[in-house]
């Protein structure tokens, strides 16, 4: 008996110490791998997830890198001052001396109401006033006046807003959605976010900060607020990141021209403004607007129409004049003559009188459909489409680079379409559809970002650029990481003939001062350009697509502009002409 008994004793401590080897090593395991590991569906470790849940918060800077334009001003992360409400003593308030009523007056709230909010905090909020998606910026004088009242549990602190809450003509911007298994961070409403269309997509491996700045209290496990410890800040303290994301786009330049497609009465379309000399994107507006804080997904403002195909119309004479001349399909002495209509196909020019004899130059210049037209039908679809490709047409342009800061391929341009010249060698097989084709209908598409880089292509002698909205991007510290050089975007059917682009580029000019184009002979700078009309089939009824590409002053050549109003109704003036103008205009009032 008393062998058994020792026995199950032996038996017994073994199992002890096989029960306590297992707590040690399951301990060992959560202090040195699980601390240290993402938890599931979080982007805290273990660690960090015992401190956060001691701490109520708010986030003030998602520590997200910022966008700046060409002159160092940012366009996402400003900072403005935020009122917060921290409701470290949970009593209830009752206002019995009055003091909060002086608060609730320079919130623009009533005190009733500030009281039932905050009666009802269990963790620190922004003071968003009429606002659902930001915190209210407070003006200066707010400021003041409410760090001046000493009222416990609000402070007054600077938040870094990403975004304007207002509408913007800025599509290439982008806007940003929730992680995806909505990942918050605990105790603050604070969710995480990533990039999801335009600069903040494409550049999102760049834009991710080393984590967000907050202001929190700490507090015990009664959720009571911890005596004598305050409202505290951390931060990250990285002197690299987060990194500044440097564009070549003038805000003051896209906010003026913003402004000019509302005066305009521009509901649908873009404008393009390109610098002649290197064909960076100076600014880049795209209607409807949107609010990248109000996202309407399947409203789909948020798309860039900037970079999206549309029926170009007349300025697609351009594409054939130019092929025409380099086939040898045309020179630019021959004399054509319209009658007014085409004489098959069912096409007919605009002018139902016709035009008479006239030149290639005043063809394009009167934007005659009948030469153009039989110009298509005079070459190959493969002749028009080699064409359109060297000068940058039928294919993306943007400004791309491979194997660059940890990405196979950056492409800051999100969604850039390609267009097209036709949809099948079947179809660049048929007559009528190369004429129709030569008028810049039937499936002919071009990007308001390729009509203005071809006006570029065309100033720089036949060679296309790669239209750029990125500059460089550095260190927080000001340190460049990288520069983004401007460079070619060369087609393998190589490119035009200098002679042609030169020539081209005087034929634009006669477009101003004797075709389309005469009601731009007042603008403040001699112009040159190319007008242009697309039908499309909207919803079964006519509209169309007006355009005018160009660039200015017609003698040294400053800017390229592509101007677009989609869905308009049939008829009436072409107000991308008059839009253009106006554009011109603002850039000849600036000052150097």
């Amino acid at each position: 008996m008393m062998f058994k008994h020792k026995q199950r004793i032996f038996y017994g401590l073994i199992i002890l110490t096989g029960i306590l080897v297992v707590l040690i090593l399951r301990l060992a395991y959560i202090q040195l791998v699980l601390r240290v590991s993402s938890l599931p569906e979080s982007v805290y470790t273990l660690q960090e997830m015992s401190v956060l849940q001691r701490e109520r918060g708010v986030v003030l800077d998602s520590g997200r890198g910022n966008i700046y334009d060409r002159r160092g001003v940012p366009i996402t992360g400003e900072t403005v001052s935020a009122a917060v409400l921290f409701p470290i003593d949970k009593k209830t308030l009752a206002n019995e001396d009055g003091s909060l009523d002086p608060v609730a007056k320079v919130l623009g709230v009533d005190t009733s109401s500030l009281i039932k909010m905050w009666n009802g905090l269990s963790v620190p909020v922004f003071w968003q006033g009429d606002s659902r998606s930001a915190p209210l910026a407070l003006t200066p004088q707010q400021a003041k006046r409410i760090s001046e009242l000493n009222f416990s549990g609000i402070e007054v602190l600077p938040y870094t807003q990403r975004y304007l809450n207002k509408p913007s003509g800025m599509q290439w911007l982008g806007f940003l959605s929730e992680l995806s298994g909505q990942k918050h961070m605990p105790h603050t409403g604070y969710a995480f976010r990533e990039g999801a269309a335009g600069l903040e997509k494409t550049l999102e491996t760049l834009l991710r900060g080393a984590g967000p700045t907050t202001a929190y209290y700490s507090v015990d496990g009664a959720n009571r607020a911890i005596p004598g410890t305050g409202i505290q800040l951390k931060s990250p303290n990285n002197p690299y990141y987060p990194l500044r994301i440097n564009t070549t786009i003038d805000l003051s330049l896209q906010r003026q021209i913003e402004e000019l497609t509302q005066k305009a009465g521009m509901k649908e379309g873009a404008v393009v403004l390109l610098d002649a000399s290197n064909a960076d994107v100076i600014a880049m507006v795209s209607r409807p607007f949107y609010n990248p804080l109000d996202i309407h997904p399947e409203q789909r403002e948020w798309n860039n129409r900037a970079v999206q195909a549309a029926v170009p119309g007349s300025i697609f004479k351009m594409v054939v004049a130019a092929a025409a001349l380099e086939t040898g399909a045309a020179s630019g002495s021959e004399v054509f003559y319209c009658p007014g209509k085409y004489g098959k196909y069912g096409l007919s020019c605009w002018k139902t009188s016709g035009h008479g004899s006239l030149t290639l130059e005043q063809a394009l210049a009167k934007s005659c459909n009948v030469v153009f037209a039989e110009l298509a039908e005079r070459m190959t679809g493969g002749e028009l489409e080699a064409a359109a490709s060297r000068l940058g047409l039928a294919r993306t342009v943007g400004w791309e680079a491979k194997n660059k800061l940890g990405m196979p391929v950056l492409r800051p341009f999100d969604h850039e379409e390609t267009g097209s010249v036709f949809i099948s060698e079947t179809a660049a097989l048929d007559g009528g559809v190369r004429a129709q084709s030569g008028i810049g209908q039937r499936d002919v598409r071009v990007t308001p970002l390729q009509a203005a880089n071809l006006v570029v292509t065309l100033l720089h002698g036949g060679q296309v650029r790669a239209p750029r909205i990125l500059e460089s991007i550095s260190y927080a510290n000001g340190q460049i990481l990288q520069r983004f050089n401007p460079h070619l975007a060369p087609a393998n059917t190589g490119s035009i003939r200098p002679e042609t682009a030169h020539l081209l580029t005087e034929w634009m000019r006669t477009v101003v001062t004797e075709g389309t184009g005469t009601s731009l002979l007042k603008a403040k700078w001699p112009l040159a350009g190319k007008s242009g009309t697309g039908q499309v089939l909207t919803a079964g009824r006519q509209r169309n697509n007006q355009w005018f590409i160009g660039y200015g002053p017609a003698d040294q050549p400053k800017y390229a502009a592509a101007v677009l109003f989609q869905n308009m109704p049939s008829g009436g003036s072409n107000q991308a002409t008059a839009l253009f103008g106006e554009i011109m205009n603002l850039l000849a009032s600036r000052k150097p």
